[in-house]
């Protein structure tokens, strides 16, 4: 498949001053990125995501031009973004959820009608994709509101709208749930699902809503201190992270703690019980197992939270680097 995005070693530092005393000052340097390499093909969904401070943002703002790698190289479709910016706008859309593109004082519609002149979108073009945002974001209503006046999940919604009118080849899209309700959630959810797979948008997606990532994504890419930790499918995170499902039994009386293989008892509340088990084996053995051997009332699974397998992965990536250092340290 052709590749859209294309990252090698790319580097990114900041000099930052920080006190040394009263009077004095001293510059560091932060290093944000620090050799990232990955490729995206045309027309995939891929999540990136990691903690705070990670260097997520920090690629993504590469990525669109905004800022110049400090090292390595980088390619959106086939342009350096930041010696070919504007080139390289008419072929990206980005919605940061912190942010808006949107004019503040103006109703939506005249901001949809200055994208139109920016981008020079042919006119027939703009109205069949304003008239499909609109459709399927459910903005008819907010129109003639000025943006000002729009509550977060509708300012959302039309930042998403303004970013695909000259449609773009990529959307970059930074935490584009933040502060939405339910309701919302699932309509940007929806849309996005169906611009992928009827337009074939690559999508690069980082948020702190893992929903989204589940719902949305069958790549994830975990950064922690600007490295690259994990790169696969949502299974094989899992897998890495070493997670765990649970089996919730009730049993017909209280017991003492269930023993079968392949699972450990981690909680016991009267006749309901917590088992868990490795969350890339089945649950089938193990069930057939205790409907064997216990008096078997009822029994759920809970698939593992993935917020905690990133962070357990986080957490060994950076014991894994402070063990390497403590190595590589000279002897006193």
């Amino acid at each position: 498949m052709e590749t859209l995005i294309e990252l090698e070693d790319v580097e990114k530092v900041f000099d930052v001053r920080r006190k040394a005393g009263r009077l004095r000052r001293e510059k560091t340097q932060v290093r944000a990125v620090d050799g990232i390499s990955f490729r995206v093909p045309r027309g995939e969904m891929v999540g990136y995501i990691g903690p705070n401070g990670a260097g997520k943002s920090t690629t993504i703002k590469m990525l669109t031009g905004i800022l110049t790698p400090s090292g390595g190289r980088l390619r959106v479709a086939g342009i350096d973004p930041a010696r070919e910016r504007a080139r390289l706008a008419r072929r990206i859309g980005v919605v940061f959820g912190q942010r808006t593109t949107l004019w503040w004082d103006l109703p939506l519609i005249d901001s949809y009608r200055l994208v139109h002149r920016l981008y020079r979108i042919p006119d027939s073009r703009y109205r069949e994709n304003l008239d499909r945002c609109v459709e399927l974001l459910d903005l008819g209503e907010l129109l003639d509101v000025p943006v000002r006046q729009l509550s977060l999940g509708q300012r959302m919604r039309g930042d998403i709208a303004a970013a695909l009118l000259h449609d773009p080849e990529v959307l970059y899209l930074d935490e584009p749930t933040i502060g939405l309700d339910v309701m919302s959630k699932a309509k940007v959810r929806e849309f996005l699902r169906e611009l992928n797979a009827e337009r074939g948008t690559t999508v690069l997606l980082t948020t702190h809503d893992l929903t989204d990532i589940e719902q949305l994504c069958r790549r994830v890419m975990v950064i922690d201190h600007g490295r690259l930790v994990y790169d696969g499918d949502l299974a094989g995170l899992h897998e890495v992270g070493a997670s765990e499902r649970t089996l919730v039994v009730d049993l017909e009386r209280e017991l003492p703690a269930i023993e079968v293989p392949g699972a450990r008892t981690a909680r016991v509340e009267g006749p309901r019980q917590w088992l868990a088990f490795p969350a890339s084996e089945s649950a089938a053995p193990i069930v057939a197992a205790i409907a064997s051997d216990y008096p078997l009332k009822d029994l759920s699974v809970r698939e593992p939270d993935i917020e905690t397998v990133i962070a357990k992965m986080v957490y060994q990536a950076g014991a894994d680097g402070a063990a390497q250092q403590r190595v590589r340290a000279p002897a006193p």
